[in-house]
Formats: structure tokens, sequence, C-alpha cells
């Protein structure tokens, strides 16, 4: 499996992220659903805490990929839904210490949302990975 970052320009890559993916080759792909700041029985964890709750939500991340045989340097999309995008931002040094710890910079998508599924979560992390 070949991953081609397409990045035309330049600016992205101080965000952790890449304009698009091309994939060649991949015999699976792993659509992970949304991760967030849950412990191993679903509560949240970490409310009002942005920095902690990325740094969950990552955790868990790699805890599915893991389980279903692949790592973070297999991901080729990450999507952020956050209540709040300025604290996310903020945060962002969680996110791109994360990332290139785990070779990866995928092509991304950061939305602002009005809630997630607990009142108590800030960010939710969804990924595609393929190998």
């Amino acid at each position: 499996m070949e991953q081609r970052k397409v990045n035309p320009w330049k600016w992205q890559n101080q965000y952790s992220f890449s304009q698009a993916i091309e994939v060649s080759g991949a015999n699976k792909v792993l659509y992970c659903a949304g991760q967030t700041s849950v412990d191993s029985e679903g509560h949240p964890m970490h409310a009002g805490d942005m920095a902690r709750q990325v740094e969950l939500a990552l955790k868990n991340l790699d805890t599915v990929l893991q389980a279903a045989g692949f790592t973070l340097a297999n991901v080729v999309r990450l999507n952020y839904y956050t209540t709040d995008v300025e604290k996310l931002l903020e945060a962002y040094e969680v996110v791109a210490k994360h990332l290139a710890d785990g070779s990866c910079q995928p092509s991304s998508t950061l939305l602002g949302v009005a809630r997630l599924a607990f009142p108590e979560l800030m960010v939710e992390i969804e990924a595609t990975a393929v190998k």
C-alpha cells in the first residue's frame, strides 16, 4: 500500500494535516467512529479541560486502531468536531505532537458544532485508516 500526500501549498504543514492523500494498493480500510474523552465504561472525563480531552480522545483512537491491527501511521483522514474551536486551536499542540509521534499527517476537517453526545464533551475525533 502506498500513500501520497497531495499538498499544493505548504501552510497546512504547521497544522499537521494534508490537503489530500492518494492511496493505492490498499487491502483494508478501517472507518473509526468518533472517539471522545471517555473512560473504558463510556463515562465522560476531563470536563472543561480541552487539552486533556484531546489527549484521551487520541488515546482512545489509538486503542481502536490497535484492536483492528492498524496504527496511527495508517490514518489518512481525521475529522475533528468541537464545541469550542478556539479552545481546540489553543490545545492543538497536543494533536500535533501525537500525530508527529505516530508519523501521521492525514487529510483533515475541523468543524464547530453546537454539542456532542454528552454535554461535558468538547471534542470528538473520527478517523479513516488504510493498509
